[in-house]
């Protein structure tokens, strides 16, 4: 046999023999996406072979970058307040709510605290004495908290809610009102003597026992007090207020009470009194006039006979009010009591949450294990205190989830071959992923985007799962990417260098693309989820695509170092891990030459063989692209025949440079290992999974079954309803989640308010606000008032006092009132001041000169007449006998409505009929005195005009999402009927304030998903150069979109901002199990099917890896205390994960071998007359022949390669056809890799 020919002569008479070994050269209508891909590549490839040559500089200053961001996390602000997680800055609710800051200080005029009762035995009636026994233990219990802050005392009567406590000039009347006082407590227990036990306040008086509810009987005491001090204009007061005799005169529920008063009715017949009797109708407070708490308030599951009479119920509610913070800090400021601790709003708000916490611990200890009944409490604290538990980070879990990838990174990625394990890479590349998930957070925290629960419970996890994914990628890469020169083949140093500073370069040029375009769609993903309106999921979005971003650029610069660092530590045949000792088996290889084989035998045991031949690259004059011409394949065994008779088994040539070329290309150590370990991922898609699937009966089976899932999620998505309640969010099984059961099941009522803003003249615009209240009122949700009252507003009442409720002089003004309980009613009116005028004048006790004769209301009426707002002439007696109060149509006139606006605001009993307006500015004190005659005190000073005023309402039936939507939608219509009426006004309450982004949610989800995937096919059509294979991407990812949608619907998972945000971040997400499939269909040549099988077998192991690694960041999600967190973001998420791998690694395939684009890359055969037909070989022998010209048009570069030769394959292997494609390819070799490589590098120059 003779020998080979010597380099840099060129074998005469060369020829390909079967036309397996002719030149590649590119199909014309497709040199411009290679170019620029190749370009790209090129980039790629500098940037791998820099970073190899630094890589200890670049791994040093990379880590030292990512270390000083994740310092940012110092900083990070974690945003529990619910306004400002829900509320969209710059919305509609936003503006309003600002508007309402802006007018009145805060929105809020006081906090509740509930509590609420519910037998233990379902349906049990609680209408009952032993019942209400039960709930007044718990309040009771729950009315004597007391906590010590601040060296001080803190109870119930120092920080509840009160309403206008009046002003009265008897210093000692004055003092025993302000310590008696009542809090505002809506219970069941005010229809009986006992609601008096939970007002905490008493009074002394000399000679008599302690004064407190439970014993006082205003009338009694007015009475015995009469002869020592003037009482008029205070009995007066109680009597307009329908005090009585308070609470005295009520029933007891326990007349057995020794403390029952005499006065109760059932006190001498010691009948227990009829429960539900007596709550129909509801309760009122101590006064009847003002307080009156209708059923809806105090009873749930109430069930009636057919004449409407209660009765039974099955539930009990009883309601707390307390003040705001700044109302305590208001009312104590200055105080003697807090002049010594640097009184401040912050420690009022201080106070409230600690005294509100213990309220919440009393009560529910307060009936024991075996009681029939069973309490729930709630306070504004309790919700604060689940929004900071949902906010903490869980340390445990985080690093638990963290260890359990770093263990999945080593194991999977170790090998038995030493030279091929990467199980160091993994811990390292899991190690990075973390830095850089800390880094884009502390980046976040830097740039001011507050933190919120999304972000600590989820995002930790979610962007460990999706950054390992390129980890993965860029480490199955390195693994098969050709080495240039095989690290155990002894070479010239030189030239052993340069391969080993290239091997980064030539991973980064076959994966960077790949890796570029998943990080780019997931950044365009979440940026594109925060065109969601809601601030949490718009932060929670933005940050997701910083950290993305961050991973991006830990996996493309400072992973590439670890790579290059693993691989000196390769070459120099240390162990994996443990780096500082020897690998204890070495690669056995041997050289021989070809015309050592003369025999055709193969040395036993060899488990590999290398030859070295001659490779030819040429830079072809015509078209100036490089290929390279190979001698023909040496038939060291004869391949067996496919057993399948499929293409599957006869790869051609690729292009591609994603994952590296053909197993039998890849270096091998010799060591010894089980079998076992020969098997992977790759292997079981080349040999099993990917004949399978491309079968055309699996095909079909594919797309029915594909078909089928849409179909059927199709009919999952009209399942889907709006909503997220608190009872979704809140942890199952806890004491929180039963009450905000209960309270949804059966007080499902919220307090509103219809807001009248500034703008507009009220007084001309009486008859627009009547209108507007009523069509308000006239809405489905609105809680109607007692059937024996009409809807009743400030500006009813306001006129009523004008034409039909009688005022009397009174010695003291009122404290400008704080806003009252919405929920008080205020029934029936009083002889009219107008006609007490008309009686008076007409008798002669008044007239044009004085009204000193006249009655209290005849005097105060006069006053009113002759008011003309005019402030150069205020006063017009003529006035007296032409004008009304209020005129024919019910309408104040507009002079007067400033000014008897002043006037009603100072005599209103209380303060709380006018006080619900909440009117700003609020109008001047002003006090009558019907015995000064002075003209200064005819003069009334009018009010300002308002700019702002407000109806308070009642919700109820509130229980799913389309409730709210309707409710809503008929506040908004009313108010915008209103607008063009000339009146300005908006709805006001939680509804509004958190249901309102229902309206357009939908429509913004879809919009964005639009947007999205528009986005998605413009960035791969960008990078892949091919909008054919963008568009079949584009089209699984809304086929995903959809079925996770539709398995949403199967699974009972509600439609909020947070599951479109994960909706929005699936299409992302899903280019993760799509991108990297295409990419390898579209570079590789050959047949549909047999391009399907190539992009399969290249990518099965790392799309694998990748979705598993995904699954293990989820994992953690899944042992969360809050339900919502398993179900919105594990379940969701993992759905979307297993709906990837299957449309990734099985529709697409299947799509693509049917509709996908055509190859890049085609096989040509340039035949010349010169080209002489080969000899064939000799039987059994491996010489081969060469032609003696080559077409003339390349010119030669000859080199010399090490090409492998492998012993017979095992049966059922995947097995290269020799008479189709050569057992090695170009990338295998120096000379090979160094022509391809100049494509993408530069121009070629023509050798002679």
């Amino acid at each position: 046999m003779a020998g080979p020919p010597p380099l840099g002569e060129l074998p005469p008479g060369y020829a390909s023999p079967d036309g397996s070994a002719a030149p590649q050269i590119l199909a014309g209508s497709l040199k411009a996406p290679l170019w620029l891909r190749a370009s790209f590549q090129g980039l790629l490839f500098s940037l791998g072979c820099a970073v190899q040559r630094h890589c200890g500089k670049v791994l040093f200053l990379g880590l030292l970058a990512f270390g000083a961001l994740a310092l940012g996390l110092r900083v990070a602000v974690i945003e529990t307040d619910l306004e400002q997680l829900w509320v969209e800055a710059g919305s509609r609710v936003s503006q309003e709510l600002q508007y309402t800051k802006e007018k009145l200080g805060e929105e809020a005029a006081y906090t509740s605290q509930m509590l609420i009762q519910t037998p233990r035995q379902e349906g049990e009636n609680v209408l009952t004495p032993e019942a209400l026994g039960l709930h007044l233990q718990a309040a009771l219990t729950a009315s004597k908290v007391q906590v010590s802050l601040y060296g001080k005392s803190w109870d119930l009567n120092k920080i509840c809610y009160k309403s206008g406590v009046p002003l009265i000039e008897n210093g000692m009347i004055e003092r025993m009102i302000e310590k008696l006082f009542p809090c505002v407590i809506l219970t069941p227990l005010d229809c009986f003597w006992e609601g008096a036990k939970l007002q905490g306040g008493s009074a002394y008086l000399p000679g008599r026992p302690d004064i407190q509810w439970t014993n006082l009987d205003p009338e009694h005491l007015l009475e015995e007090l009469g002869p020592f001090a003037s009482l008029e204009g205070f009995r007066e007061l109680l009597d307009k207020a329908q005090v009585g005799q308070a609470y005295v005169g009520r029933p007891c529920l326990h007349p057995d009470d020794l403390h029952c008063p005499p006065s109760a009715p059932n006190h001498h017949s010691r009948q227990a009194p009829n429960v539900a009797q007596e709550l129909s109708g509801g309760c009122h407070g101590f006064s009847h006039k003002f307080m009156h708490w209708q059923e809806e308030l105090l009873l749930g599951g109430m069930a009636r006979d057919p004449q409407g009479q209660l009765l039974r119920a099955e539930a009990l509610q009883s309601t707390f009010l307390l003040m705001s913070p700044r109302q305590l800090y208001e009312h104590f400021r200055g105080d003697y009591q807090t002049h010594d601790i640097g009184w401040s709003e912050e420690q009022a708000g201080t106070v409230l949450q600690a005294w509100q916490r213990r309220f919440v611990q009393l009560a529910q200890e307060a009936l024991p294990e075996n009681a029939s009944q069973q309490i729930h409490a709630f306070s504004a604290a309790t919700l604060d205190d689940i929004l900071h538990a949902f906010s903490e980070v869980s340390a445990t879990r985080v690093v638990g989830g963290y260890l359990l990838m770093l263990a999945y990174a080593c194991v999977t990625m170790l090998r038995w071959d030493c030279a091929q394990s990467q199980g160091a890479v993994g811990l390292a590349g899991v190690l990075l992923v973390a830095l850089a998930v800390a880094s884009g957070l502390g980046l976040c925290a830097l740039l001011g985007i507050a933190f919120n629960a999304a972000t600590t419970q989820v995002l930790p996890f979610l962007a460990l799962g999706i950054g390992v994914d390129d980890i993965f990628l860029l480490a199955h890469a390195f693994t098969e990417a050709p080495p240039g020169t095989p690290l155990q083949v002894p070479e010239p140093p030189s030239h052993a260098a340069l391969s080993r500073q290239e091997r980064t370069g030539e991973c980064l040029q076959r994966t960077g693309t790949s890796v570029a375009l998943t990080s780019i769609s997931n950044m365009v993903a979440f940026f594109t989820a925060a065109l969601v309106p809601i601030p949490a999921l718009r932060a929670f979005s933005l940050q997701a695509a910083i950290v993305v971003g961050c991973n991006f650029a830990a996996v493309m610069l400072v992973f590439p170092a670890v790579l290059s660092l693993d691989l000196h530590r390769r070459h120099c045949q240390r162990l994996d891990v443990l780096c500082c000792f020897a690998s204890p088996c070495s690669a056995r290889v041997i050289q021989i030459l070809p015309q050592e084989l003369g025999d055709g035998t193969v040395p036993v045991g060899i488990a590999r063989l290398t030859a070295t031949v001659q490779a030819f690259a040429h830079c072809e004059a015509s078209s100036q692209h490089v290929v390279t011409i190979l001698p023909p394949q040496t038939h060291l065994v004869p391949p067996p025949s496919d057993p399948l008779g499929s293409e599957l088994f006869s790869p051609g040539g690729s292009t591609r440079d994603l994952l590296g070329q053909e197993e039998g290309t890849r270096q091998k150590a010799a060591c010894k290992s089980l079998s076992c370990a020969h098997w992977n991922l790759a292997h079981f898609a080349r040999s099993q999974f990917a004949p399978l699937l491309l079968q055309p009966h699996a095909k079909a089976m594919v797309l029915v079954l594909f078909g089928a899932l849409l179909g059927l999620s199709l009919y999952g998505a009209t399942l889907v309803q709006d909503g997220l309640a608190l009872t979704d969010v809140v942890p199952r099984g806890t004491k929180e989640h039963a009450f905000l059961s209960a309270q949804l099941r059966y007080f499902s009522l919220y307090e509103v308010a219809l807001v009248t803003q500034g703008g507009f003249d009220y007084a001309h615009s009486q008859r627009a606000l009547f209108d507007l209240h009523q069509r308000f009122s006239s809405l489905k949700a609105v809680l109607p008032p007692p059937a024996t009252q009409a809807p009743r507003t400030w500006l009813h009442y306001y006129r009523n006092w004008l034409q039909g409720e009688r005022r009397g002089a009174q010695q003291g003004g009122l404290q400008p009132a704080k806003p009252p309980e919405p929920q008080a009613s205020l029934p029936g009116s009083l002889p009219e001041i107008q006609a007490a005028f008309d009686q008076d004048w007409a008798s002669g006790r008044i007239t044009r000169h004085s009204y000193r004769n006249g009655s209290e209301d005849g005097a105060l009426a006069y006053k009113l007449l002759i008011q003309t707002g005019d402030a150069q002439e205020p006063l017009d007696f003529s006035q007296l006998t032409t004008r009304k109060l209020v005129d024919q149509e019910g309408l104040i006139p507009p002079e007067l409505f400033y000014v008897g606006l002043t006037v009603w605001v100072s005599s209103d009993p209380l303060g709380l009929a006018a006080a619900q307006a909440n009117f700003y500015p609020p109008p001047p004190e002003w006090l009558h005195d019907k015995y000064d005659t002075t003209g200064e005190n005819l003069r009334i000073p009018a009010a300002q005009p308002l700019e702002f005023a407000q109806f308070p309402f009642l919700l109820r039936g509130l229980q799913k999402t389309a409730d709210f939507v309707e409710a809503i939608e008929g506040a908004r219509a009313a108010c915008a009927e209103a607008g063009r009426a000339g009146v300005r006004a908006y709805p006001s309450g939680s509804p509004f304030l958190f249901w309102e982004q229902y309206l357009g949610l939908r429509r913004c989800f879809l919009l964005a998903i639009c947007l999205l995937l528009a986005g998605t096919f413009f960035v791969c059509a960008l990078l892949l150069l091919s909008p054919w294979t963008a568009a079949l991407i584009v089209l699984v990812l809304a086929m995903m979109t959809v079925e996770l949608f539709g398995i949403m619907g199967f699974l009972g998972i509600k439609l909020s901002a947070i599951p479109v945000v994960i909706l929005v971040a699936s299409v992302g997400i899903g280019v993760e199990f799509t991108v990297h499939v295409a990419l390898g269909f579209l570079t590789a040549q050959g047949s549909q099917n047999l391009r399907a099988a190539r992009a399969l077998e290249h990518t099965f192991a790392p799309v694998t890896d990748g979705a598993v690694s995904t699954l293990l960041g989820l994992l953690m999600l899944a042992g969360s205390n809050f339900d919502f967190i398993v179900r919105y973001f594990f379940v969701v998420l993992t759905v979307l994960a297993l709906l990837g791998l299957l449309h990734g690694l099985v529709l697409l395939p299947v799509l693509l071998s049917i509709l996908g684009p055509p190859p890049e890359v085609v096989q040509m055969y340039k035949e010349s007359p010169e080209v002489t037909s080969p000899p064939a070989p000799r039987a059994g022998g491996l010489r081969w022949e060469l032609p003696p010209t080559l077409p003339e048009s390349f010119a030669r570069v000859t080199t010399s390669m090490t090409v492998a030769l492998r012993p017979p394959p095992l049966p059922g292997a995947y097995i290269h056809a020799a008479s189709e494609e050569p057992a090695w390819s170009p990338a295998a070799t120096p000379a090979a890799s160094g022509s391809s490589n100049l494509s993408s590098r530069g121009p070629c120059a023509a050798t002679g």
